[in-house]
């Protein structure tokens, strides 16, 4: 057995044991340390971390995952890696992002489903009430929930667009995917008063409250949702830091969240929000091209460097980790999550 010495984002050290058979994910789930993760396969970049010391086996994974950039700055995939001596790693997360019992499953009844653009759905649900949980919904903003399709053994990971409160309330933005069985579901089948299993909340992609950096938040279609559950939080704080965000979409028919945005600047007076449409119509007089594009031109005129999120699709994050490295952004400064189909 080799010992592993986990040090989180804000200093925080967690320590577990394992055997060089055993992901370090398994083996730190043994010692009843549950560290964020999703699909456990080497296809969402959820679990990574950076190995500072030590040896590891790392298994098969997606490049959209763990970048040649992210691998060669010492990241590594927790589902992916074994330990072949004693390590010491660290985590882009919080120490509250680590759970130290299983992750709990509620009930909670669909209150209301509306579009939101073209190609997405808002859903908005309630929990029901829990005996060991009671009604609140509790979490950090960034972080996602496993919805489960009612009668079905089928789950999706969806980030939460709201902010942690007492009556229960989740909020997401949902993508259509063709043939996609949850998107099925929304469209066909689902009606208010629906009852789900919910997981949650899980994942690591939540700010880092010891910075006091500016943030930037680089957003694809309904990766704004963790963005706007980080920024409304920061509006319910007072926060003055200055902060962004580059939010963008494929066309104009796929615009949506708008009116959040608009509330969200209202409400936070250093915040500047830049909406990208990629093939805009002849009539869009705003940014035409992607996130990335709009962020490589403000980062271009910036000296200070800020803090950066970016969630969406594999493209989006890659092209945003290229261009915030280019610009002088830290790689340790640089926070990501993937949107990607089931």
């Amino acid at each position: 057995m080799f010992k592993v010495k986990f040090v989180t984002r804000d200093g925080a050290s967690i320590a577990f044991e394992a055997d060089s058979s055993d992901t370090l994910l398994d083996a730190a789930a043994k010692a009843n340390i549950f560290l964020p993760a999703v699909c456990r396969e080497g296809g969402c970049g959820t679990c990574r971390a950076t190995r500072k010391s030590g040896i590891v086996a790392l298994g098969s994974y997606s490049k959209s995952a763990l970048t040649d950039a992210d691998r060669a700055a010492g990241d590594i995939l927790l589902c992916r890696s074994t330990a072949q001596s004693d390590l010491e790693l660290t985590a882009p997360f919080d120490k509250a992002a680590v759970g130290f019992s299983p992750v709990p499953e509620r009930g909670a009844r669909v209150a209301q489903i509306t579009r939101a653009g073209a190609g997405a759905v808002r859903v908005v649900l309630q929990y029901e009430d829990d005996p060991a949980h009671g009604r609140a919904a509790e979490f950090i903003p960034g972080q996602f929930m496993e919805l489960t399709i009612p009668g079905t053994s089928i789950t999706r990971a969806y980030s939460l667009a709201n902010t942690p409160n007492w009556d229960g309330t989740l909020e997401f933005l949902i993508r259509l995917h063709p043939q996609g069985a949850f998107s099925a579901y929304l469209e066909d089948r689902a009606k208010v008063g629906d009852s789900l299993l919910v997981k949650g909340p899980q994942g690591s992609f939540t700010a880092d409250e010891a910075s006091q950096a500016s943030r930037w938040f680089v957003a694809g279609g309904t990766g704004v949702a963790p963005m706007l559950s980080m920024l409304r939080q920061m509006a319910e704080f007072g926060d003055p830091r200055d902060c962004r965000l580059f939010f963008g979409v494929n066309t104009t028919g796929e615009l949506f969240a708008r009116d959040a945005i608009e509330e969200l600047t209202t409400a936070l007076p250093n915040l500047k929000a830049t909406i990208c449409i990629w093939k805009p119509g002849p009539h869009w007089s705003g940014f035409a091209g992607t996130p990335a594009e709009a962020l490589a031109v403000v980062l271009a005129e910036n000296v200070a460097r800020p803090d950066i999120y970016v969630c969406g699709p594999p493209a989006l994050i890659e092209a945003t980790e290229a261009i915030a490295l280019a610009g002088g952004v830290p790689h340790d400064r640089i926070f990501s999550e993937q949107f990607s189909p089931a």
